[in-house]
């Protein structure tokens, strides 16, 4: 009895291993998308998670989105460039420039920027500066 023990134990390790192994960082569908927190015509995958929205740049409107799998090195996945032109948005540079991409609708405008882990959709904020004239009496 005390021999079959130690064999118990070893299958048990075993099969937390593989559950462990099968439960790592998986790889993104890109299957299913909702609109961006801070632009609504600006898909996102579903998959992806938005912590919190930070609003405190003075020149941009931008969301952080955790999408566990993406890679800086490799740029923005095709299937999610491809998304976003079946969105009806249009790559402002023909030039790959890899991990950041400007993209404009409408006279909308929406940058891109993909990290290890997670990207950014960045919104300028327009300047709306207001003159005020004195008026004399």
């Amino acid at each position: 009895m005390k021999r079959t023990q130690p064999l118990w134990i070893l299958v048990i390790l075993c099969i937390v291993g593989v559950m462990l192994a099968g439960c790592g960082t998986k790889e993104p569908t890109w299957e299913t998308f909702d609109g961006a927190l801070n632009e609504k015509s600006f898909p996102v995958p579903k998959e992806a998670s938005s912590p919190d929205r930070t609003t405190t740049n003075v020149a941009m409107d931008y969301v952080r989105y955790s999408l566990p799998g993406l890679k800086e090195k490799k740029g923005v996945p095709e299937p999610y460039l491809e998304e976003i032109k079946a969105w009806g948005w249009e790559e402002q540079s023909n030039e790959d420039s890899g991990s950041s991409r400007v993209f404009q609708k409408e006279g909308l405008i929406v940058h891109l920027t993909v990290h290890d882990g997670y990207f950014i959709v960045m919104i300028p904020k327009e300047k709306k500066v207001t003159t005020k004239g004195l008026k004399s009496k």
